[in-house]
């Protein structure tokens, strides 16, 4: 049984470092996985490890932009810069949102929206609107092109379009920043990056408050399974990073789009088929 888990744990690893950094909604991904694999686990432990596993995910981030995300420069003397220090204030303006709901309602939403019709609802609303924001811009200079050029309120407009996914599971954390940010007229390569960099405060507030309401009673065998699941999840998160990085210097978020929609479908016929 104790093999059985570890590989279990694995398994959803990869789906987490898959499915978190491109835009197709881990939840939508999880639920359906979740038919077919079953933990031999508590609740309670499984609903902390489907959140803290994203650990993982985010120190992939801060492996790949290290340089990016820390503003503080040993070169010639201590010293601050202050783009980077600009970006991460920026990033606060665009959590604060999603930050106040999920504190204020974070049980209440989940209670009313965590369930398969919303999941795949949203899943393909996101879709359509990549399909439609990408046909959108064909031939259109993107406005913004790097993330210097974020102003603070396109900051809060992004951190609003990120509030819908922390309120409505499967609509993808990455996915809404994505196609809020391709719709206020950043572009791919800049949408990306500010997605990966906000993921990182967001997912750690959420992993620690998940921690938090379980405790820090593990097992042996929930150790196992936990750290199993991040360190899986890193390494499929620096291949999913590099690879949606080069993917879409010559491609649209199209594709995703339609993904997105078929995933959706397959959710609602196969909860449509156990109804019936």
């Amino acid at each position: 049984m104790y093999i059985a888990e570890i590989l279990k744990a694995a398994f959803l690893g990869v789906v987490e470092g898959v499915t978190e950094w491109l835009p197709i909604s881990s939840t939508g991904h999880m639920i359906l996985v979740n038919q077919f694999v079953k933990f031999n686990m508590s609740d309670a432990f499984m609903e902390m490890f489907l959140v803290v596993i994203q650990l993982g995910a985010i120190l992939s981030v801060v492996v790949l932009y290290w340089n990016e995300l820390i503003p503080f420069s040993l070169k010639n003397g201590f010293g601050i810069k202050k783009d980077t220090l600009s970006m991460w204030l920026k990033i606060i303006v665009s959590c604060l949102p999603a930050a106040v709901v999920g504190i204020l309602w974070d049980d209440e939403l989940n209670a009313l929206f965590y369930n398969y019709q919303t999941v795949s609802i949203m899943l393909i609303l996101f879709g359509i609107l990549f399909i439609i924001i990408e046909n959108y811009n064909r031939g259109k200079r993107p406005d913004i092109v790097s993330i210097s050029e974020i102003s603070y309120r396109t900051a809060l407009l992004i951190g609003v379009f990120q509030l819908i996914a922390a309120v409505f599971p499967g609509t993808s954390r990455s996915g809404a920043t994505i196609v809020g940010a391709l719709l206020i007229g950043v572009s791919r390569k800049t949408a990306a990056e500010y997605t990966f960099f906000l993921a990182v405060p967001v997912m750690l507030g959420a992993s620690l408050l998940k921690i938090c309401k379980f405790g820090f009673a593990f097992t042996g065998l929930e150790t196992a399974v936990l750290l199993t699941g991040m360190a899986v999840a890193f390494l499929v998160s620096v291949l999913a990073i590099r690879f949606l990085m080069g993917y879409i210097k010559k491609h649209s978020f199209k594709a995703f789009g339609w993904y997105r929609i078929a995933l959706g479908a397959l959710v609602l016929l196969l909860f449509a088929a156990r109804i019936f």
